[in-house]
């Protein structure tokens, strides 16, 4: 699997209509939501805005797309195509149309909304997907920095740090890497 490390964006006419593409990274349907509002929020003079996304949750992958009013099967199911051609997760792809007076049929809007997506994948930049998991460890102080060090080896980040008798520390590293570190800190 693939995730989207920085956004990417494409923008074509086609036989008179402007399709505008944003391909992002979303780690839940909050982030998609928030996307899709500030897209709208940008193209408030825009037709349609068609999308598709697939998101890793605790309860499975979920995976939704839509036509924004197109035809059935027109806008929202190519763009996932694309996001599942390139094995995209945590991903949400959006296709602005600005419609220009010209019909192009349901091929055409479909290969036009396809098209544009794979732009704006395109245009992203990509990276494997690695899954992370969130641990709390509670440290005595002379412990923190060699924490801190092999954490950072470990590509994890320091999410919150509570100081009292000792520090609680609340982690993300990746899943795999977990049990070694908590191997020598210990889970609290």
């Amino acid at each position: 699997m693939q995730r989207i490390l920085s956004p990417g964006q494409a923008d074509q006419t086609i036989n008179k209509s402007r399709f505008v593409a944003a391909a992002e990274y979303c780690a839940d349907e909050r982030a998609v939501m928030l996307m899709l509002r500030r897209l709208a929020a940008q193209h408030s003079h825009a037709h349609h805005l068609a999308f598709a996304y697939k998101i890793r949750s605790p309860e499975g992958i979920l995976q939704r797309f839509h036509d924004a009013g197109e035809p059935s099967g027109t806008a929202g199911k190519p763009i996932m195509q694309y996001l599942e051609g390139h094995d995209l997760i945590n991903a949400c792809v959006a296709v602005v149309r600005y419609y220009g007076g010209i019909n192009l049929g349901t091929g055409g809007l479909a290969r036009a909304y396809g098209g544009t997506a794979k732009l704006a994948i395109d245009a992203a930049k990509l990276g494997p997907f690695v899954e992370m998991r969130q641990i709390r460890v509670v440290l005595d102080y002379a412990k923190l920095d060699g924490f801190t060090r092999e954490l950072t080896k470990m590509h994890g980040e320091i999410l919150n740090k509570d100081f009292g008798e000792r520090v609680t520390v609340i982690a993300s590293l990746p899943a795999d890497q977990a049990p070694a570190l908590l191997g020598r800190y210990g889970e609290k």
